[in-house]
């Protein structure tokens, strides 16, 4: 069924930029219309892809106060070996081969990925098999050479962390961390390298969203996307109520609009978003589709591996879902395996089975696991009443 929901969705996407870049064309002129062509190319490519976030360390040099590594004490920190790195790969690839119209694509993060002591034989695997990768680290080691070695092996975009204001961010990550992380966003761009900006929402930083996306424009961020605080173990005390997240919604898209033509692309990657613009006559639900496929939502159980430093696999790293051990199982038997089945229950869904969004939204299993340790009980900031 995925593999059917797959291709209906990256015909539809293009379907929807082919339109975006005709109307471009006449109403807005040739700038406007050649980003809209660039971006066409790059997301009707990614539709094709399978992600594999994969986590190469766990070692950081920043203790976010958000982070799930950490949050329940201080842990073993592994690193993957060299022989287990190319079992992932192989794994990956073979998967992929098995698999109609996909070909992998590496989010490859830790920890800080920089950081482990072997981390240009690893990229070597992915460049000798121009598989192509993006980061997700810190700031804090990236010169000139390093980037330019990166772009050399393949990274198409590094994903830095803004989480408030200089005083807000640093408080969760650590001191000068909000100063460096946006210095390099210029030498990420001078090697090459698209920059993508990544906030984590919660009560602590709600009130600071048109700050940090009035701070990533101004710096040039090719990409800003922000997602919600998912809690872990008994830490509650950042939750947003529904009527507060929603407006949190509402103050960045007024700046979404207000920055549509900044050169910087606004992914909206909560899948309350959905919700959000069906309220506003933004999205409708096309006719003519199945009633018995998936469309959009949430990606856990249908395009998506987390594989960690040990082996293990999940379906999602925010949330307690292992479903097996690469070093174990192929990783083509665990994703058509029961444990991944148990994550693509739709009907089971207690509030989104109700709603008519139900193919296209679904919340965030993982933020409701981590209030409830219940993947599908109702998302804890869906404001929408079924």
């Amino acid at each position: 069924m995925w593999q059917r929901l797959w291709r209906s969705k990256a015909r539809r996407e293009a379907l929807r930029m082919r339109k975006r870049l005709r109307s471009s064309r006449a109403q807005e002129g040739r700038a406007q219309a050649q980003r809209l062509r660039q971006r066409l190319r790059r997301e009707v490519r990614m539709l094709q892809y399978f992600a594999f976030q994969w986590h190469i360390t766990d070692y950081c040099d920043q203790r976010c106060k958000h982070c799930y590594i950490f949050a329940e004490g201080h842990p073993k920190l592994i690193t993957v070996s060299l022989p287990d790195a190319r079992r992932v790969v192989d794994n990956c690839v073979d998967m992929c081969s098995r698999m109609e119209e996909r070909v992998p694509y590496f989010y490859i993060t830790g920890g800080d990925p920089v950081l482990h002591p072997q981390i240009w034989e690893i990229l070597g695997m992915l460049k000798e098999r121009r598989i192509p990768f993006t980061i997700l680290g810190n700031p804090f080691h990236l010169t000139d050479e390093v980037c330019s070695r990166l772009k050399s092996y393949g990274c198409e975009k590094y994903q830095l962390s803004i989480d408030g204001n200089r005083e807000t961010h640093d408080w969760m990550r650590k001191p000068g961390s909000y100063d460096c992380t946006l210095e390099k966003i210029a030498v990420l761009h001078k090697a090459g390298i698209r920059v993508a900006v990544m906030t984590t929402v919660s009560a602590v930083n709600a009130d600071q969203m048109e700050e940090i996306i009035d701070t990533v424009v101004a710096y040039k961020a090719d990409v800003f996307a922000f997602g919600r605080y998912c809690p872990t173990s008994t830490e509650k005390s950042a939750h947003l109520s529904p009527a507060r997240y929603r407006d949190v919604l509402d103050r960045c898209w007024k700046k979404f609009q207000q920055y549509k033509d900044s050169g910087t692309y606004f992914n909206l990657k909560d899948h309350l978003w959905t919700l959000y613009l069906y309220e506003n006559g933004l999205f409708k639900i096309p006719e003519g589709l199945s009633d018995d496929l998936i469309y959009d939502g949430c990606n856990c159980g249908n395009c998506h591996f987390t594989i960690c430093p040990n082996g293990d696999v999940m379906a999602c790293r925010r949330f307690d879902s292992i479903v097996g051990n690469v070093r174990k199982t192929p990783l083509y038997e665990l994703w058509t395996g029961p444990g991944m089945e148990k994550l693509r229950q739709y009907d089971k869904f207690e509030k989104c089975r109700r709603c008519e969004l139900l193919r296209f939204c679904r919340g965030c299993p993982a933020v409701t696991y981590g209030y409830t340790h219940d993947f599908y009980a109702p998302d804890p900031q869906c404001w929408k009443e079924v």
